[in-house]
């Protein structure tokens, strides 16, 4: 069963990668509770089916880089990218987007938490896997205040735009 509006948002645990200071061995992502993430703390989430895809690349994440002030600025703590990837990959795909300080990606590596919110994709078919469909949400201390789910192929309800005009 997909989450919906009114819902709390499942526990579950995200990665994100960190460079490590020069000279420093990385041992592996840092791990976020999620529950530790939204408590008390308005967020925006929003989810790509894959860093380094052509919507995802071309237009999701670089919208809500590209107004990641303006978003904040309504009173919102943090935004958070969530992908089927691992934090690895998502960190690649940050650095590349310039990400740093305006979104956090965060890396979904086996689909659990996604799968806890009903929002899995099945692409085995295509060869890709289990991906998340792509959406926003914004959340209020874990309780979903919006969530928009972009129809497949579509990158419309879930964009940073129509965000931030809800916000």
């Amino acid at each position: 069963m997909t989450i919906q509006v009114g819902d709390t948002l499942p526990d579950g645990t995200l990665y994100e990668y960190y460079d490590a200071p020069e000279g420093a061995c990385v041992v592996g992502p840092n791990a976020f509770s999620v529950s530790e993430l939204v408590k008390g703390r308005k967020l925006v989430i929003f989810a790509v089916p894959g860093a380094f895809t052509p919507g995802c690349s071309k237009t999701h994440l670089p919208g809500f880089i590209r107004l990641a002030d303006a978003i904040k600025a309504k009173g919102v703590a943090d935004i958070l990218c969530v992908a089927v990837n691992d934090a690895f990959v998502m960190g690649a795909w940050g650095r590349e987007q310039g990400a740093g300080g305006k979104v956090r990606l965060l890396g979904d590596g086996s689909a659990t938490w996604t799968t806890a919110l009903g929002l899995d994709l099945d692409l085995v078919s295509k060869g890709l896997g289990v991906r998340s469909q792509r959406y926003a949400l914004i959340a209020e201390d874990g309780v979903v205040r919006h969530l928009a789910i972009d129809v497949a192929g579509k990158i419309e309800a879930s964009t940073a735009e129509a965000i931030l005009e809800l916000l």
